[in-house]
């Protein structure tokens, strides 16, 4: 496969939808509301819901909620055929506003700047997701959450597996896990259908873990080697596979890591970027025997395998980037080893 040549290309292939959310979408039945859409995620994801709709034969509302904050989303989604609501949802009148939906996928929440933004941290991660569990008790929900509620494993094992008992680390973590449990509380209460997707970390060109070890190498900086090693996944396969949770959603609620397939190694990757840009690497640390990592084998197994290796997305970052390439300036912060984000 080449590498994406443009944005238009790249965010057509992320919004690309595969044969087995086409056929999803023509088994489940109402519309599907986007909450948080306008994030990283959220453009090409209700894209594609939008674009395997349509290829399904099937009628139905694709809905994007956002602040839309930044200029030009609310419009670009639009023009992909979804419908936008702007709309706070830290208030509870304006919750209460949004339409019904059948499906619901949750995307809001705060990470970036949630240190020294506790409150808010907790309010977004925890109350938000309580009031939308209320609101959508009769829908069908899958909740995007964090494989950071896990803490760090040691890198000798595959990674942390869903029945792993969470040990989150710093209150972003915590709050994530607090999203988590109100939502487990609502699947029993309610017996609303839940399915929570613990994703780590998704990459589209523009941002994520590969993307931001690149551009150092790129630039001439550092890179340091203390958190060892990750998890990747390309975003088009991140969104396929969320997509398909929703038909997984359950009472009690449904949990599943969603990551790529291999534990990539900082050190190894930022060689292999030094290797295609034709420049020194200059590594600083020395690898700690744990990091934050996910076993990825039941997604795999249930929802099906991720279409794009990681070694053909590390020839795609570096060609991206080379070639200047959009850039979100969006930094993972994987490198953090004490849960302040």
């Amino acid at each position: 496969m080449h590498a994406p040549s443009d944005t238009v290309d790249l965010e057509e292939r992320l919004s690309r939808p595969t044969a087995a959310v086409i056929e999803m979408m023509r088994r489940i039945e109402g519309d599907i509301l986007f909450l948080g859409v306008a994030g990283k995620m959220g453009p090409t994801l209700a894209r594609m819901a939008r674009r395997a709709t349509d290829e399904a034969g099937i009628a139905r509302r694709i809905i994007g909620v956002s602040r839309f904050s930044a200029q030009g989303s609310r419009d670009a989604l639009e023009q992909h055929g979804i419908e936008t609501i702007a709309c706070d949802l830290l208030d509870p009148a304006s919750i209460a506003d949004l339409p019904p939906a059948a499906n619901v996928m949750f995307m809001a929440g705060m990470k970036f700047g949630a240190t020294h933004q506790e409150p808010l941290t907790w309010a977004m991660n925890v109350l938000l997701p309580a009031r939308i569990a209320e609101k959508y008790a009769r829908s069908r929900i899958a909740a995007f959450s964090t494989g950071n509620i896990y803490g760090l494993v040691p890198a000798t094992r595959a990674g942390s597996l869903e029945s792993d008992v969470p040990v989150p680390v710093g209150e972003y973590a915590m709050s994530c896990l607090g999203r988590e449990r109100v939502l487990e509380h609502a699947a029993l209460s309610h017996a609303t259908p839940i399915a929570l997707i613990r994703l780590n970390y998704a990459c589209d060109l523009r941002y994520g873990v590969l993307v931001d070890i690149a551009r150092k190498v790129y630039t001439g900086q550092s890179i340091d080697v203390s958190m060892g090693y990750f998890n990747t996944i390309w975003q088009g396969d991140a969104n396929a596979l969320s997509l398909l949770t929703l038909e997984q959603a359950q009472s009690p609620a449904w949990t599943i890591n969603l990551t790529g397939r291999r534990t990539l190694r900082v050190r190894d990757v930022a060689e292999a970027f030094g290797a295609l840009f034709g420049k020194p690497v200059t590594i600083t640390g020395t690898e700690a025997p744990d990091a934050l990592l996910s076993d990825a084998t039941r997604c795999f197994q249930q929802l099906g395998v991720p279409h794009v290796e990681e070694t053909v997305l590390i020839e795609w970052v570096a060609d991206w980037i080379a070639r200047g390439g959009e850039a979100l300036n969006k930094p993972t912060h994987f490198e953090s080893r004490d849960g302040r984000f």
